[in-house]
């Protein structure tokens, strides 16, 4: 009886899933994902000058210590979590619902078990980097030990966390996702406000930190219960799923950690070869570009679980996602890109003034055709993440490295911090080659779909170069202006017929507000 009602639940869903990847769905997430970088961002830049001011630089400095620690708390589910998202995701997509709560419960507790260890971890090392490791001033030591304790104590809570939010993106819930994230972290760039009243001690603002993410973990489970009503009556280990998940998981782990490896091992050979001053001059246009990085990673946050769901049931629908995905980031980057680069100079000496201008306009040009390279890289390495092969990107950027770093060292000796960022900007070019080889090579259905990146690459970095070429305020705003009317005029020509229709709706709707406003000034 129970295989008879669990293969009829399967034939009545067989279909019910195919919403999941829908255009309109897709799109509306992807707002809600931006929503949710970008809001706390621009509550970070409001807040974080008062409480310097409050609470005085050595104890901002610890405090953005356990920000990043909060931030990288993730690796310790040595990407269990991302492996639910696939998993989950993959059953959606083989009409397998009835395996879900299982995967999901025995990756939960996994993970759970993953935080502990972490805790534990945490908790061993936290005297050796507050007494010897970070140079923390002698009077800050004690309160930033118990801050760190604090910290290590929500470790699982935050794996948990991860876990349930990685439930939620499989099933597309990225509002609700979103509607617990932004005001999480609005909390955390925030909490310090909430605690001058009484204190200005570190360890209640961590506290504060660590009750949120507590908060936070509650959301995810109402949620989760919310979206999936199954795992409130299924709860039960099942050992089949340790091996892919772990599997999955580990090489995971090898591409969050290097990563940011590869990230920052530019700014300590600067400072090594240079000077500090240098770094400054370097990572700040580097630091401001790479908030555009927001756009492609929220695309792809939304589209892995797509991806995962149709490789295998429909490669045609994965590889017109990845075409549409791709588009888009280019026709939101692109024009942004266009700008920075055209005006760096004159950028630069409004915001941070002549010596900055003069010292890092070509750092800043470089860093911006970097990002825009980057991003055309992010959905082909989340489409390779949703195959199941994370391991080729985690080999891509072991490679990389060595290559990476001697190329750096060369180049900053030769140029100075120009260099580093030709070198900077160089190991994203070719890394958005070799990740097209691989993509190719093995998935030749979907690949099929995006064969002319290559010249649009092409022939938008060209148009980057010439960007550079322009003096006077004049030249400048001409080339900006035949630029951005040439790409209109290419962005009308991609979008699909249904979008068109939208835009000329969303006009009509403008055109009739505007004339209705006028013709009430004109009666009044």
């Amino acid at each position: 009886m129970c295989g008879a009602s669990a293969l009829a639940l399967v034939m009545t869903n067989k279909d019910t899933n195919s919403h999941l990847t829908s255009g309109r769905l897709l799109a509306r997430n992807t707002a809600w994902n931006l929503a949710g970088q970008i809001l706390p961002m621009l509550v970070g830049i409001l807040t974080i000058p008062v409480i310097i001011r409050a609470m005085g630089v050595d104890r901002f400095g610890v405090l953005s210590l356990a920000w990043v620690v909060v931030g990288y708390f993730s690796l310790f589910d040595l990407g269990i979590g991302r492996a639910l998202t696939k998993m989950v995701a993959d059953k959606l997509g083989a009409n397998e619902e009835l395996y879900i709560a299982p995967l999901a419960w025995t990756s939960l507790l996994l993970m759970f078990v993953l935080g502990i260890c972490g805790a534990a971890v945490t908790l061993a090392v936290s005297p050796l980097l507050v007494h010897r490791v970070l140079k923390i001033p002698e009077a800050l030591q004690n309160e930033t030990l118990h801050g760190f304790y604090l910290l290590a104590v929500s470790i699982p809570i935050v794996t948990l966390t991860a876990g349930l939010r990685g439930v939620l993106e499989a099933l597309q819930r990225f509002r609700l996702v979103n509607l617990i994230r932004i005001p999480m972290s609005v909390l955390s760039v925030a909490a310090p406000l909430l605690v001058f009243p009484f204190s200005r001690g570190l360890v209640p603002v961590i506290a504060v930190l660590a009750f949120g993410r507590l908060i936070g973990c509650l959301a995810h489970v109402w949620a989760c219960f919310a979206a999936l009503p199954v795992l409130r009556s299924q709860s039960f280990f099942d050992r089949s799923f340790i091996s892919p998940l772990v599997g999955f998981g580990s090489w995971m782990t090898v591409n969050n950690l290097l990563g940011p490896l590869l990230s920052y091992i530019d700014r300590f050979l600067v400072g090594a070869l240079l000077s500090v001053t240098a770094v400054a001059y370097y990572t700040t246009p580097i630091d401001l570009v790479l908030r555009l990085i927001v756009v492609p990673l929220s695309i792809v946050g939304v589209l892995f679980p797509a991806f995962a769901m149709t490789l295998n049931r429909d490669p045609a629908r994965s590889g017109m996602l990845l075409t549409r995905g791709l588009q888009y980031v280019f026709l939101i980057l692109f024009p942004v890109v266009l700008v920075i680069l055209t005006f760096a100079p004159e950028g630069l000496r409004l915001w941070l003034g002549p010596t900055f201008s003069v010292q890092s306009s070509g750092v800043l040009r470089w860093a911006a055709a970097g990002v825009f390279i980057n991003s055309l890289s992010v959905l082909p390495f989340g489409i390779i993440h949703s195959a199941g092969r994370p391991d080729i990107t985690a080999w891509l950027l072991l490679g990389e490295l060595p290559a990476y770093g001697i190329g750096v060292w060369l180049l900053t000796r030769w140029l100075g911090i120009e260099g580093t960022a030709i070198a900077w900007t160089g190991r994203y070019l070719v890394e958005l080659v070799l990740v097209f080889f691989f993509f190719r090579r093995l998935l030749p259905e979907v690949s099929k779909f995006v064969p002319r990146q290559g010249m649009r690459v092409t022939a938008s970095l060209a148009v980057l170069y010439l960007a550079t070429l322009p003096r006077g305020y004049g030249a400048k705003i001409a080339f900006l202006c035949i630029g951005l009317t040439a790409l209109a005029a290419m962005s009308w020509r991609w979008i699909t017929p249904d979008e068109r229709r939208l835009l000329r709706f969303i006009q009509i709707q403008f055109d009739n507000k505007s004339s209705a406003k006028r013709q009430t000034e004109i009666a009044n």
